[in-house]
């Protein structure tokens, strides 16, 4: 496999929005690489890790505090569910709503998949120091709260 950088115009190559697109690609790429050993993707870890961290909540809460669209929660509760990561129960306040809880084992695999992620992280940004390191992750973040507030 070629890791050599893509080629591209020498004006596009500067460009801090071409860069972060094709850093974002790599980063995706190990990211689902490294979550496909666990035989889950993602969006699986981030439902996982918010329960772990956060405690029970409704799908659609669950949705909101994950970034993912009711739609998809369901199918990746259900998928949880089905390998005893989380346990779906109504609300004892609402009973037309379920409440999603996090299982032993599921918390156990959020800390398996959090390892993972680790290792990705060092992976992808091995090139970097431990302050450089710091710095883009301070960088992106004031980028991302900019953009995320319009």
């Amino acid at each position: 496999m070629d890791n050599a950088a893509p080629q591209s115009p020498a004006g596009l190559s500067t460009t801090g929005t071409w860069l972060l697109n094709q850093t974002a690609s790599h980063a995706t790429r190990l990211l689902s690489e490294g979550f496909a050993a666990h035989d889950l993707r993602g969006y699986h870890y981030r439902l996982l890790a918010s329960l772990a961290e956060d405690g029970p909540a409704s799908q659609a809460d669950l949705g909101r505090r994950c970034g993912i669209d009711r739609s998809d929660v369901v199918a990746a509760i259900n998928d949880l569910a089905g390998r005893g990561l989380v346990v779906r129960a109504p609300d004892p306040a609402d009973r037309r709503r379920n409440v999603i809880s996090v299982t032993d084992a599921g918390a156990d695999e959020a800390r398996r998949m959090g390892a993972t992620l680790d290792r990705v992280q060092d992976d992808l940004l091995a090139p970097l120091s431990t302050t450089e390191r710091e710095q883009l992750t301070r960088l992106l973040t004031r980028l991302l709260r900019h953009h995320s507030q319009r």
